[in-house]
C-alpha cells in the first residue's frame, strides 16, 4: 500500500498550491528540495532574510563564496546578495519543470526586499525589479 501524501491530496481535493517556506543551499546541493517537489509535490518556495540568515549563519557551505566575496571587496550586502540571489537562481531552475507543467501557474521562488523600504512604494518597486534582474529567472 502507498503511503498517502497530504500535500498532494490538499492540491488535488482544494486545487490549494503548497509551498515551503525554507530554502537553503544544503537542501539545493543535497537534492532535498528536488526530492521535495517529485515526491512530495512542493510546487513553490518563500523566503526572506530571515530564512537566508538561519541558512547561511553557522554554515560551511557558504564559507567558500564569503571568502570569495571578502576577497573581491565586495561590501556585506553585496556578499549576501550574492549569496542568496545564486540560491534562487538554483531552486528556480529545479522549480522550472513545475513551471512548464503548470503553464506558469505554480514554480515559483519568492523573495522580499528589504523591509526597510516597505513605506516607500517606488523605492520597493525598484529594489523588486533590481531582484529580478540580478537572479535573471522567469520562475
Amino acid at each position: 500500500m502507498t503511503a498517502k501524501n497530504p500535500i498532494l491530496e490538499i492540491e488535488q481535493s482544494y486545487g490549494q498550491s503548497i509551498w515551503m517556506d525554507n530554502l537553503s543551499r544544503t537542501l539545493i546541493q543535497s537534492g532535498e528540495l528536488k526530492r521535495l517537489i517529485e515526491e512530495r509535490g512542493i510546487v513553490g518556495i518563500t523566503s526572506n532574510p530571515t530564512i537566508f540568515e538561519k541558512a547561511i549563519v553557522g554554515n560551511a557551505i557558504y564559507d567558500a563564496d564569503i571568502e570569495a566575496g571578502i576577497r573581491e571587496g565586495k561590501s556585506v550586502q553585496e556578499i549576501y546578495e550574492s549569496l542568496v540571489f545564486d540560491d534562487i537562481r538554483n531552486a528556480c531552475d529545479i522549480l522550472k519543470p513545475v513551471y512548464d507543467s503548470s503553464n506558469g501557474l505554480d514554480g515559483y521562488v519568492s523573495i522580499e526586499v528589504p523591509p526597510v523600504i516597505a513605506n516607500d512604494t517606488e523605492k520597493t518597486i525598484e529594489e523588486a525589479r533590481r531582484y529580478f534582474n540580478q537572479i535573471g529567472r522567469k520562475t
